[in-house]
């Protein structure tokens, strides 16, 4: 969930009406230069974007993506009569044949996962606890709705996205029970299925809802979300320039271990092997910037979604 209900210490954050997690670790992160290019791959409803612009002088550039209409609309609205904006909507893994892009960029900035105004509007489907149509398409006019892939994949894909992307450890059993349930009445609105899945499986000791993990899977397979960062991860790196730094904000496990694997393979030389004791040159393309960042008390007290954000900042190095 990328950014929250502004509802504190508004003269320390940007005058937005949401407000983005990890607002001023991400800025310190881009280090942002006045006549320098930005890229903000998931625009959302524009905070962190705002605060580049603010930071950026006449002759500075901010391109901006989103492959949700409803962000594009709050982009052209709020930002296009900017002349140093550019707007394209599409997923960040499109980063790289966006030609707005031009000789590269110096900072780009990934929030990946849901944002609050998807998650919180029940007709795009995200939320288990709001009815709606199981949709949960980023982009609506694209792919096929969770409700689409639920009526037409089979018990074991369905398991197998549970378990790979939700690590549901009832997975087998969910998808036996979708299965059976759509043999008698389709599977078409999120409480539907999230009722369902509290009939299968019961509640933890932690107390969430039993269908959160299975929401998370779906809603990742549905949007191609782990496929797509690994796509935007080479993009980004081939559209910085020497000493431009990629700023990643991750919700969930799956996506930060792909984030910190990819960093260190750029930045870090691989162990040796007793067995090939012949040294093999290696040239870091990325130096790690600090390590994983999360948000403070204070910003939990406002913001408490962000208790799960982890923000990852590396720079790609330059000539030697």
């Amino acid at each position: 969930m990328r950014e929250q209900p502004h509802t504190g210490h508004p003269s320390a954050q940007p005058p937005a009406q949401h407000l983005p997690v990890l607002y001023a670790q991400v800025l310190n992160g881009l280090r942002v230069i006045e006549n320098g290019t930005y890229l903000d791959g998931t625009f959302g409803r524009g905070g962190h974007s705002r605060g580049v612009l603010e930071q950026l002088g006449p002759d500075g550039r901010l391109l901006v993506m989103d492959k949700d209409p409803e962000a594009i609309a709050v982009a052209q609205r709020d930002f296009a009569p900017d002349g140093r904006v550019a707007i394209f909507r599409g997923s960040f893994a499109q980063m790289a044949q966006w030609s707005a892009t031009g000789d590269g960029v110096d900072g780009i900035l990934l929030d990946l996962g849901v944002s609050s105004p998807q998650l919180d509007v029940a007709e795009r489907g995200f939320s288990f606890g709001k009815d709606g149509p199981l949709d949960m398409r980023m982009d609506p006019d694209s792919g096929l709705s969770a409700a689409q892939w639920l009526a037409i994949a089979d018990e074991r894909e369905i398991a197998d996205v549970l378990w790979t992307y939700g690590e549901e450890r009832a997975s087998r059993k969910i998808a036996r029970a979708i299965v059976a349930e759509r043999e008698k009445t389709p599977l078409t609105r999120t409480a539907q299925l999230a009722e369902l899945i509290n009939k299968v499986v019961p509640r933890g000791k932690d107390k969430s809802n039993p269908a959160t993990r299975s929401f998370q899977a779906i809603r990742i397979h549905i949007n191609r979300e782990l496929a797509d960062l690994e796509l935007a991860l080479d993009a980004a790196v081939s559209l910085l320039k020497p000493e431009g730094r990629l700023a990643i904000i991750s919700f969930h496990s799956l996506e930060d271990r792909i984030v910190k694997q990819y960093f260190n393979k750029l930045a870090k030389a691989p162990p040796g092997n007793r067995r090939m004791p012949t040294e093999v040159s290696f040239s870091p393309t990325l130096e790690l910037v600090g390590g994983a960042i999360k948000a403070d008390d204070d910003e939990l007290n406002v913001n408490p979604r962000a208790r799960s954000a982890v923000l990852r900042v590396a720079q790609k190095v330059g000539a030697r």
